[in-house]
């Protein structure tokens, strides 16, 4: 008799089918969790700690802090399942909290999230769920994994406000594979739902808002802590390369950023460039943000550069809509991206990531990081 195929796709029974839950301690893992004991799997949870955190940090709404673990630890026991603790805080660090601090120093506006997704999540935490002979890593992301004609392929959630698939884009087709996300075809409120009825305590929980590693969203005193040297005076210059005035540290403006200037103009004045060789900002106004061209480079494409010969849509940043573009591929890392119309606030360190709609949604075909 032919098994069936389960609810994650594969052709074995629920009960005969082990499953690794990345499990941060917040309601979407937790309840990707009890989804999967509720129906019958093997379940095994795994919770990272990833950064050693203080009473500043635990306090504000990030993920993997102490408090988390702990929440993590009590939805496992309340279920009833496997909890493993895996310590990565030196991973962690090299990986991501080094990168984004060298890229602030770079002038960049860098994505610990997707490095993170990258390197430990989509990495260690792959290795480690094969290395437990695990059928599946299980987690609590709002993106949609559709498999057909043999083919695993991701697409943006169906509650688009939730959507994570832009902090994915790196993620191989190895992985696609591999990974499961039950929440993508869910709106936020119903996990809600289903973490009430399976009476989880972190049904009510807060969602993470802040990067994990950066207490209240002060980026500035992480840079501070581990490169106090690396708020040098440098110049404020317009597009005339006039100097117009004196700032105290790159790593304290982005591109597109209005406030903290502090240069009297008549018009508003916002930072268009930010050149980390010279030590210098260069301000104009809003109508100079925009840009409609854009180079990448460290490619992840997901599928045949064929499909970018028919329409596509690029997004240039997380809270970013789709717009829509032409890319020319210089060679298999690098390319260059062409707006249909310009785009305010364009950031080096950030990424572009590709989609193109289909009978399924929006599939992500890949994406690059901006250089320029």
């Amino acid at each position: 008799m032919k098994s069936k195929i389960n609810s994650i796709g594969l052709k074995k029974e629920p009960k005969d089918t082990t499953v690794v839950v990345a499990m941060s301690g917040g309601v979407d893992s937790s309840t990707v969790a009890g989804m999967m004991k509720r129906d019958g799997y093997n379940v095994i949870g795994i919770t990272l700690k990833l950064y050693d955190d203080t009473q500043q940090t635990t306090k504000s709404k990030q993920c993997c802090a102490g408090q988390d673990i702990m929440d993590a630890k009590r939805v496992a026991d309340k279920l009833d399942i496997e909890h493993k603790i895996l310590y990565y805080q030196s991973k962690f660090k090299q990986g991501v909290v080094n990168n984004f601090v060298e890229s602030y120093l770079a002038g960049e506006t860098p994505i610990p999230c997707v490095q993170c997704n990258q390197t430990v999540k989509f990495k260690d935490l792959f290795e480690e769920s094969k290395n437990l002979n695990a059928d599946a890593l299980v987690t609590g992301h709002y993106v949609k994994s559709i498999t057909h004609n043999n083919e695993t392929n991701m697409y943006r959630a169906i509650d688009e406000n939730r959507d994570q698939s832009y902090f994915l884009f790196n993620t191989t087709r190895e992985q696609l594979n591999y990974l499961r996300f039950p929440l993508g075809r869910m709106m936020k409120s119903e996990t809600r739902d289903i973490a009430k009825k399976l009476n989880l305590n972190v049904a009510n929980k807060p969602d993470s808002q802040d990067i994990c590693f950066v207490p209240n969203g002060d980026y500035v005193s992480v840079i501070q802590k581990f490169r106090p040297d690396a708020f040098k005076r440098g110049n404020i210059k317009n597009l005339n390369g006039n100097v117009i005035g004196v700032h105290d540290g790159i790593v304290n403006f982005t591109i597109g950023q209005r406030k903290g200037i502090k240069v009297s103009n008549k018009d508003p004045l916002y930072v268009l460039k930010i050149d980390s060789k010279k030590n210098e900002i260069i301000v104009g106004s809003r109508e100079n943000l925009g840009r409609n061209k854009i180079f990448l480079n460290n490619l992840n494409l997901l599928v045949d550069k064929e499909e970018f010969k028919s329409e596509f849509f690029v997004k240039v940043r997380s809270t970013g809509k789709l717009l829509k573009a032409k890319i020319d591929f210089t060679d298999s890392k690098n390319a260059e991206v062409l707006l249909e119309k310009t785009e305010d606030g364009i950031s080096p360190g950030q990424a572009c990531v590709f989609y193109k709609k289909d009978e399924f949604g929006f599939k992500v075909l890949g994406g690059g990081w901006i250089v320029n």
